[in-house]
Order: C-alpha cells, then sequence, then structure tokens
C-alpha cells in the first residue's frame, strides 16, 4: 500500500523569506488564462522527502496535493504587503502530483480582495534542502491550463463579499489535480516581472483556520416547486410541506443518499440551528444536466417590510429573503455532469437557513452527501466565565459565536454583507479576544493593516483591506486606541514603538483642526459614531454634511461636537501613556496637555450647568449617553457628575448609546460604581437570547445584520468591568483586580495572560479570590 504524503501548514514569525530581494522561483501564468486557472506539477522522490513551502496567488489559491486539498491562500491583504503561507510536506517515495486552483474575479471579487489585476497567478518556492525535488515555480516543469465549468452569480444584498458560484459539471476537468483529466495543459508562462515587483511579500503568520463539519442541520420544509419560477416571493407554507420526502432530506444530512426522480423541482429549507460560515460541499451521481441552487439566509423575513424577521426561530408564513426583492437571494449554484462529483465553491458562505432547490433534468439524481465545513479564525474561549446569573454564560455563548464567525484571514464586521476589517469594530474584537481567548495574532494582523494603510494625512483607512474607500475619521483615533490596548493586554513594546510614527501621525492630524480656544473641528469624511435613531447616518449632532455651512462656529473642518472633541481627548490620554511606556517623557507630556486642553475646552463650551450633563453642541439642543461616558473616560471636569445624572434622566430625554457605543457606556459605569446598570442594559442581548438568535445584531431592532462583530464586546466587560481586571503596566505586568458584581451573587473567571491564566474569583460581600502568575503584581480594589 502506497504511503500517503503529510502536511502541516507554518505559522512562522522569523521565515528565512522575509526580506529576500530574489526568491528563487518565479510567478506563473497560463499562456491562455481565464478567470480560474489550474496549475500542477507531476513530482518523482527517489526516496522519501521533507520540504518546505512557500505559497502564494493573485487572487486567491487551493493548494492540493495527490487530490487532497491542503490550504487555502494568501491571507487578505494589500499589494504592498502581500501574503504567502508555508507548509511542510512530507513526500514518501514514489510519484505525487502537486496542483494549485488559482482565480482572479477583478471587480466581482469582494471588496476586500485586492489584486494588482493581471489574471491569476501563482507562486510556489522550495526552501532549498539537498536531494529534494526541483519544485520552484519558473524553474520546475509546472502545466497550466484554464478551467472550464467556473461561472459567476450576482451579489445580491452581500455586496461586499463578492459574486457566488456557479459549479458545472458538466465541463468541469474532473480529476486535474492528479492528472485524471482530457484537458490540453501547456508549460506555465513567466508572469509579468515589472508588474510582480510591486509586491512585497510578507508572511501571513496566521495560524491555520479552524474547520470542522457543521452538526445538528434539520431540515424544516419540503415543498413541490414550479421549475424556473422564483422563490424569494413564495412563502414557506405547512400546507405546501411535504413530510415524507423530508424523511429523506433529513437522512440525507446524515449520510443516507437520497434520489431525485427525473422531471422533478423540490424546494427544502435546512436550518443549521446555529449561524455558520462554511464551505457547502454536496457529493452527486448521475443526474447530467440536473441543478442544485443553495441560497443562504441569517433568517427568515415576515411578509411586510416594516415587520422585519421576528422570531429567528420562526419559518413558517415568512419569506427566504426581505420583502420587495427583485429577484432570489444570495448563494452558489451546481450543475451536474452526470458522474461521481464532489461540488463546492470558491469562498464560503454564511447564516443560518439554507434554501436548497433542485430541478432534475432527463435522468434521476442521486444525491450521495450535502454538508457544510465550517471555516473561521481558531479562537477558543479560555475564559470559563460563569456567574450567579446563568443568562450572562448563555449571553457569552451568543458574543463568542459572534466573534468567531466575524473572524476569519482578517477580523470583519460582518460576514454576510460586507466582510470588511473596520478599525472601530476590530477595536472591539481584539478587545474580547485578549480577555477570553489570550491570542493576538489577528490583532497584530489588524493593527499593521491599518498602519499600512495610512494616509499622507495621518488618517488610516476606516477598512482595510479595501478597493473601496470609505473615509470615517473617528476611526482613525480608535485605531490609535486598539495600540494602547494591545501594549496594555498584551505588552511587546518593540512592536508598539514600530507602530509609534502612525499614532503620533494620527494625532497630529486631528490636533492641527483644534482652534485657538482648544475646540476640535472634525475632519472632513463621515464621522460615524454610533447607529443612533435621529443621527443622520451615525453622526452626533453638530456635525455638518456636505455641502452645509455651521451655524454656530465658523472656521475650519466639519462641524463642532462634543463627542468628538472628547474621543480626541480620551485618545490623547492614551498616546501620553503609549509614549512614557515606549521611553518618550517629553512626547508624553505634550499629549497630556492636549488632552487637558480638549477637556477644560469641552467644560467650557459643552457643559449645561442648569441639566448637569455635557451637551452633543455648541447650542446646547442636543444630549447623549454618548457624550456623557466619554467625558467621564477622557477626565473632563465634571465627567462623573455627568454621568450620575444621565442614569437619572427620563427615558427619551438623551440618545441612548446602541449595541456598538453600549461598550463605552459600560466601560465608564465602573468609575462610579454603577455596574448593576450594565447588567440592566444586558436586556437587549437576553432580548436576542428570547428572539432565537444566535449571534449578537448590528443595532436594535429591525436591524440588517444578525451578526455583527462589535455585539461581542459583553465578554470583555466580564472579565474587565463585572470582576474588575485591568492591566495597569504593559503586558499584563501589573493588574488591579476590583470587582463590581452590580447585584450578582458572584463571578468566576480565568482571564488568560501573556504569563499564564489568572484566576478571579468574586463574591458579593467578600474579597475577592486572585490566583497570578509570579509575573504579575496584582492591586486587590
Amino acid at each position: 500500500m502506497r504511503e500517503v504524503a503529510d502536511v502541516q501548514q507554518l505559522q512562522r514569525e522569523d521565515d528565512p523569506f522575509v526580506g529576500q530581494a530574489d526568491w528563487p522561483a518565479s510567478w506563473i501564468r497560463a499562456a491562455e488564462g481565464g478567470d480560474v486557472v489550474g496549475f500542477r506539477l507531476r513530482v518523482e522522490c527517489a526516496q522519501m522527502a521533507e520540504v518546505v513551502v512557500h505559497v502564494s496567488a493573485d487572487e486567491r489559491y487551493e493548494l492540493w496535493l495527490d487530490g487532497d486539498l491542503l490550504g487555502r491562500g494568501p491571507s487578505r491583504g494589500e499589494v504592498g504587503h502581500w501574503s504567502f503561507e508555508s507548509y511542510r510536506l512530507r513526500l514518501p517515495a514514489g510519484g505525487h502530483w502537486l496542483a494549485a486552483r488559482v482565480w482572479s474575479l477583478g471587480d466581482d471579487a469582494p471588496l476586500a480582495q485586492l489584486s494588482l489585476g493581471d489574471g491569476p497567478t501563482f507562486l510556489l518556492a522550495a526552501e532549498a534542502v539537498r536531494g529534494q525535488p526541483e519544485l520552484n515555480t519558473g524553474t520546475a516543469a509546472w502545466q497550466a491550463a484554464a478551467l472550464p465549468g467556473h461561472g459567476r452569480r450576482p451579489k445580491g444584498d452581500g455586496y461586499g463579499c463578492g459574486a457566488r458560484h456557479v459549479s458545472d459539471g458538466r465541463t468541469y476537468p474532473w480529476g486535474w489535480q492528479t492528472g485524471a483529466d482530457s484537458l490540453e495543459w501547456s508549460a506555465a508562462a513567466i508572469g509579468d516581472c515589472a508588474s510582480e515587483g510591486a509586491r512585497l511579500l510578507v508572511p501571513a503568520r496566521l495560524p491555520a483556520p479552524a474547520q470542522q463539519w457543521a452538526e445538528g442541520a434539520r431540515v424544516r420544509h419540503v415543498a413541490a416547486h414550479p421549475a424556473g419560477e422564483p422563490t424569494h416571493d413564495r412563502v414557506v407554507d405547512p400546507a405546501d410541506h411535504l413530510d415524507d420526502e423530508a424523511r429523506g432530506w433529513q437522512g440525507l444530512l446524515g449520510g443516507t443518499a437520497l434520489v431525485l426522480p427525473p422531471g422533478t423541482c423540490r424546494r427544502v429549507l435546512i436550518d443549521l440551528d446555529q449561524y455558520v460560515c462554511a464551505y457547502p460541499v454536496l457529493d452527486l451521481v448521475d443526474g447530467r444536466d440536473a441543478e442544485v441552487r443553495m441560497h443562504w439566509q441569517e433568517s427568515l423575513y415576515e411578509t411586510e417590510p416594516e415587520a422585519g424577521k421576528g422570531h429567528r426561530d420562526v419559518v413558517e408564513g415568512k419569506l427566504f429573503g426581505r420583502p420587495r426583492l427583485e429577484e432570489d437571494g444570495i448563494g452558489d449554484l451546481f450543475v451536474a455532469g452526470g458522474g461521481h462529483e464532489r461540488h463546492s465553491p470558491l469562498w464560503w458562505q454564511s447564516g443560518r437557513y439554507v434554501e436548497v432547490l433542485v430541478t432534475t433534468a432527463a435522468e434521476p439524481l442521486t444525491i450521495t452527501g450535502l454538508r457544510f465545513r465550517e471555516t473561521h479564525y481558531p479562537y477558543e474561549d479560555r475564559s470559563g466565565f460563569t456567574a450567579s446569573d446563568p443568562r450572562l454564560a448563555q449571553v457569552g455563548v451568543l458574543a463568542f459565536r459572534t466573534l468567531q464567525a466575524c473572524s476569519h484571514e482578517t477580523t470583519m464586521d460582518c460576514p454576510y454583507y460586507e466582510q470588511l476589517q473596520y478599525a472601530g469594530d476590530t477595536r472591539l474584537q481584539c478587545l474580547v479576544a485578549y480577555a477570553t481567548c489570550g491570542d493576538d495574532a489577528l490583532a497584530r494582523q489588524a493593527l499593521r493593516a491599518f498602519a499600512h494603510s495610512q494616509d499622507d494625512n495621518g488618517l488610516v483607512m476606516s477598512r482595510t483591506p479595501s478597493r473601496q474607500a470609505s473615509p470615517i475619521p473617528p476611526f482613525t483615533l480608535w485605531w490609535v486606541a486598539m495600540v494602547h490596548d494591545f501594549a496594555l493586554w498584551r505588552g511587546d513594546l518593540a512592536f508598539v514603538t514600530d507602530l509609534m510614527p502612525g499614532v503620533r501621525a494620527a494625532i497630529d492630524a486631528h490636533r492641527r483642526t483644534v482652534d485657538d480656544s482648544g475646540i476640535f473641528h472634525a475632519l472632513h469624511g463621515w464621522n460615524f459614531t454610533d447607529w443612533v435613531p435621529g443621527w443622520e447616518a451615525g453622526t452626533p449632532p453638530g456635525i455638518v454634511q456636505d455641502g452645509e455651512e455651521h451655524p454656530d462656529w465658523p472656521g475650519p473642518g466639519r462641524g463642532v461636537t462634543a463627542v468628538l472633541q472628547l474621543q480626541l481627548a480620551l485618545v490623547a490620554r492614551q498616546v501620553a501613556e503609549l509614549e512614557s511606556w515606549v521611553g518618550e517623557p517629553a512626547a508624553a507630556d505634550g499629549y497630556a496637555q492636549l488632552a487637558d486642553r480638549l477637556v477644560e475646552a469641552a467644560d467650557r463650551a459643552f457643559y449645561d450647568p442648569d441639566r448637569m450633563l455635557y451637551a452633543d453642541d455648541l447650542g446646547h439642543t442636543a444630549f447623549s449617553e454618548h457624550a456623557q461616558s466619554l467625558a467621564l473616560l477622557a477626565g473632563a471636569k465634571y465627567g462623573e457628575t455627568a454621568v450620575r445624572r444621565m442614569l437619572q434622566e427620563p427615558s427619551g430625554s438623551l440618545a441612548r448609546t446602541t449595541v456598538y457605543f453600549d461598550h463605552y457606556l459600560f466601560e465608564a459605569l465602573p468609575r462610579i460604581g454603577r455596574t448593576d446598570v450594565l447588567l440592566d442594559r444586558l436586556r437587549l442581548w437576553y432580548g436576542l437570547l428570547d428572539q432565537g438568535l444566535r449571534t449578537v445584531i448590528e443595532h436594535p431592532e429591525p436591524t440588517r445584520s444578525d451578526c455583527h462583530a462589535w455585539g461581542a464586546h459583553p465578554l470583555y466587560h466580564y472579565v474587565s468591568t463585572l470582576l474588575g481586571v485591568r492591566p495597569t503596566a504593559p503586558g499584563m505586568t501589573a493588574v488591579t483586580v476590583a470587582p463590581q458584581l452590580g447585584g450578582l451573587e458572584w463571578a468566576h473567571a480565568s482571564v488568560p495572560t501573556p504569563h499564564g491564566p489568572l484566576e478571579v474569583r468574586a463574591e458579593s460581600g467578600k474579597p475577592p479570590q486572585v490566583i497570578a502568575p509570579p509575573e504579575i503584581t496584582v492591586t486587590v480594589g
């Protein structure tokens, strides 16, 4: 029996190819290209060979060895910092096929997928070992051919996620990875050296994604459907349900083959019973020309647009897609070629519900497998948080699933609509990861990515990588706060020092529009703060929209608001701390003085002594929880008074923070000993459990996204606010533990730190029990 090859994907910071000017390999392409190209190499090993290979592509690749999928990449990034992955291959003596499927979709690619735009190109370089077979692209005998059988489908509502996939088994060259196809292959051509020279190759530095087969899927509805007719306007009607057939479909999900007769059309609704990001894997036999369409939704919708989605567990009487759609929704199409075939798309899909629409042709179709291969960044919750109120643990499961679903090669705001790494969202994701997982690889990726995106004006891109810019100046400040968070929770001041030039440029970009009285004038762009009802596009009162003039404050910039004034003051204080940690005391003094000047100006211009609150605008016509929370966090003179007063205000008198900015409210509450309010505000999250959600929504109902990264932040506050675990020196070398249970009887967690777990158990009325690694100095509050 032939020995099977062994593969390991590597995660290396000390890769010997980093910084190497000339790789021993060249980029290759097909002489006659297409959107999807195959590359393959026949490898003959006289004896066992072990080799490390470094692999990249434009835009994406799948790497195969002897017909087995090894990995995917490259990790998303911008062209100036283009990723490669590393794999260790152990090749037994004998012949092997090394192959790659590479695609480039141009404008139909996801917004976060960048490219040089020269069509599919591939690079593989092996670390030199005496006696190993020649593997390098450009010197080894790599073959290339355009791969037929691939097509594109509309993006639908998932506008940021790219075109969806068509896999046509009638023309796809099955077995091409092992030379078992009938395509005409030719020698791969060398790529355009001038174009490829625009890339700086860097190691991906991320661990392999967590992958497992989704379990627990249930068939909720099976109905006959008119062939060729849309489904988006047809409600799920229990009267149409075919119960006998549903049992067969349920059996298929458990591995039992299902046969559909010729001339059949069936609509099948599958409930995955969890929010998943997954590659659907469909195994077909015979049934040439049959079509299997798989569409995805986070939830079904009520028929009235104003009604939203309703209870997420309910499917009866609802639509698979929002009302008033003009075409069916998001998903892939698989066409049977009449043989034994395994279909899967080029990129994963996301959601809870899958609509399978099967239309057979002149032959019976046998479906031998329908499975869903989950994928996400390999976060593991190591905190083990528990408390006397069991709902907190239930919300924790909801929140952690949100973190996983929004974490892949980059962080993502949401997996269903955009799949973009935004600085404001990412800051909260990283804090959750520090407090629950002790994992900072994805955070380092994000910190670098935003630093690389910084423009000459000092602002970082609000989202990166992205082919389309969306300037959000406040997100530049939240990136700076991310650097401060990393320093406290993870340390590595050498890494932080490398980021400091960008940090200084970011603050200086804002300091330039602080006038002589200390008032900050908003920068040009979308000054998004929170999805508050009544705030135009999420911007606080006082911000000028394009084409308007500010009535109260003439001068530079785009308006004036306490919310942005106090955000800048808060972050300036954080930069002062960063400068002190990296050995720049004079710079630290300068940023501390800037923060003082900003809060003093805020006290004069925005504090309303009659209401004992900070106004959002200079005319004192609007007030928000955002301004009060930031006033306290930034060290404003009346910050504590304002937050206490805010909690006494009648409902509706202030704009309330929503899911995203609740984080900053929750940060302020322990400063005045009111974590009971935090527990009360978790009612929104408890309500998600009551409504059948499996992840956290973007903003209060009616919501667009059912899974939005920033909603995972309660997990951070379980540790940092309720149990009061707060680092006070870089790398958690000093930590305060000051529990504020807010009415809970007890709570417990094991907090991951760079030095090992820190155990905290708190009971009402008793000193906390703390077990800490010896490297950590603990102050119990």
